[in-house]
């Protein structure tokens, strides 16, 4: 069995748990105090995971000397925090361990990639990308799931395929690490959308229409930034859209079913908690415009999220654009 440090408690609590089921021995790592107390006191994650026992042979710290003996690193924390944590663990993990992110997103200001963000952090480590369509409620209770681990390395992404699957897990490998951080950085700006339609009340039809085309726009930006084309039609493209549009769980879909029902964009946001997709709308935006595509939904997006444009007009205006044939702008830049 292997040695396994987990950073982050939310997602990673999840893991964790999952990980100490197949009998991998975890360390379970946050910087704040009070929630690794709150689950030694209470036996599990109450706030996220609630009634979801975490067991005692879990290690819970907030000392990273903790991971020093760790075989693999998971990164779990909120992308906005990912080069922090990074810079923080990497004199403590081992040179021979492979570092795994799952954080769904792209860094704001410099626009890069988790991985991206590791390899410059923890310089000679192998990464892996784990990704898909997988949410920590249903992992935790052992629920099916399939997801991808992409890297680079293909030893790595192997290795990290045959510690991780499991029972409940299985997991298969790719070496598009940019289609696969893509996918799921950008799920989330349709999964706003998808949510602004179930709170509107537009019916079926219509968030059937923006998932497909979200999608075809996530996979045209991914496609400019080096990534395969048959990576968004995988697991972490359409499989992680379809979750994330689709599921209650999603923080994403319920914060724009707030925003459907009138709510302001920013008191949504507020409520629901940490909503991925604010953030990923606007880097989408921005990369959209420096690789000058189309990106006409994320556009639209942007402009109800930050501009105050009436989610009614940008549909309508999303229904106005030129006619055109529908495989003549999928995988194309625009012209």
């Amino acid at each position: 069995m292997a040695k396994i440090a987990v950073l982050g408690c939310g997602f990673g609590t999840s893991l964790a748990v999952m990980a100490n089921k197949y009998g991998h021995d975890v360390v379970l790592w946050s910087k704040f105090e009070k929630e690794i107390q709150e689950i030694r006191t209470y036996g599990e994650n109450r706030r996220l995971l609630p009634g979801v026992p975490v067991s005692p042979s879990i290690v819970l710290t907030t000392n990273l000397a903790d991971i020093e003996q760790a075989e693999y690193v998971l990164m779990v924390v909120p992308t906005n925090a990912m080069r922090e944590a990074a810079k923080s663990a990497a004199p403590h993990i081992r040179s021979d361990a492979v570092v795994i992110n799952l954080a769904k997103g792209l860094e704001k200001g410099s626009l890069k990639r988790m991985s991206q963000v590791l390899q410059e952090e923890m310089s000679g480590q192998e990464i892996v990308v784990l990704s898909g369509p997988c949410h920590a409620e249903e992992v935790a209770r052992n629920m099916p799931t399939t997801i991808v681990a992409a890297s680079n390395h293909r030893a790595a992404a192997e290795r990290v395929q045959d510690v991780l699957s499991n029972g409940s897990m299985r997991i298969y490998v790719s070496d598009d690490m940019i289609g696969v951080e893509v996918g799921g950085a950008f799920k989330n700006v349709i999964a706003l959308c998808a949510g602004i339609c179930d709170g509107a009340g537009l019916g079926d039809n219509t968030k059937a229409a923006l998932m497909t085309r979200g999608i075809t726009e996530i996979a045209r930006l991914g496609v400019a930034l080096g990534a395969q084309t048959e990576t968004f039609a995988g697991l972490s493209g359409i499989g992680d859209l379809i979750v994330t549009c689709m599921s209650m769980h999603s923080r994403n879909r319920r914060a724009g079913i707030l925003i459907g029902q009138g709510i302001d964009p920013v008191v949504a946001v507020e409520r629901v908690g940490t909503v991925e997709g604010y953030t990923a709308t606007e880097t989408a935006w921005m990369l959209a415009q420096k690789q000058k595509i189309e990106m006409p939904i994320t556009e639209q997006l942007y402009q109800v999220l930050y501009q105050g444009k009436f989610f009614r007009d940008a549909l309508q205006d999303l229904l106005s654009r030129p006619q055109r044939h529908e495989n003549e702008e999928v995988w194309l830049n625009s012209k």
